[in-house]
């Protein structure tokens, strides 16, 4: 049941981001609502993914928690050198500290846990698509589009950290999903603070 959600959701994902790349292949250069789009679909099918194979299984769990990290190393390396707002550029800098920290220590996790999962190397397609649509954008654009990735993404890696934690016989994985999830919450609440307004950004300066 939860595999056919998951095909479904995956399949309504390929016909939506087909359509975005032709449109973007008759209007050359990246645009914003295709940009959009794209998250959007991502958002929503890793959302699912998250919740059903990642949760419940440890090729899913190991396979999405690594790739997860690895796009948010590239997504904080980028809002590091590209963001406007000096939050943006603190929040990107975390990214990269604690995600490479939790990358380790997952590494770590499945050793001691006796886990024979292959840990991917690459993002794979739909990060990077998310990866080239922050690559595109450019000045206050970029900071939106940041934080409406980050929003989505530690919120899609939450609801897989914790559904292992809860879900998994693996001592030492279960553990390491269960410590990790508070620092994947913590993400997430700065994420949702700069995007309701809470970037830090200077005010204009008046005309006289």
């Amino acid at each position: 049941m939860n595999r056919s959600i998951l095909l479904a959701a995956a399949a309504v994902a390929a016909l939506t981001i087909a359509a975005c790349q032709k449109q973007e292949a008759e209007n050359p250069g990246q645009s914003e609502p295709v940009n959009a789009a794209q998250d959007a679909v991502g958002a929503a099918v890793g959302a699912v993914s998250a919740s059903t194979l990642g949760a419940n299984t440890v090729d899913g769990y190991v396979t999405n928690a690594a790739i997860s990290d690895m796009y948010e190393i590239q997504a904080g390396q980028l809002a590091s050198e590209k963001g406007v707002s000096a939050e943006v550029k603190k929040m990107g800098a975390m990214l990269v500290k604690d995600h490479t920290a939790t990358s380790t220590a997952m590494k770590a996790a499945i050793a001691q846990g006796g886990v024979t999962a292959t840990v991917p190397t690459e993002l794979d397609q739909r990060r990077k698509g998310m990866i080239d649509n922050l690559r595109a954008a450019s000045g206050a654009d970029f900071d939106k589009v940041f934080l409406a990735q980050q929003t989505a993404a530690h919120s899609e890696a939450l609801t897989l950290h914790q559904g292992f934690a809860e879900n998994s016989d693996n001592p030492a994985l279960k553990q390491f999903a269960a410590q990790t999830a508070p620092k994947i919450q913590h993400h997430l609440e700065e994420a949702r603070r700069l995007e309701a307004g809470g970037t830090g950004a200077a005010p204009a300066a008046k005309k006289h």
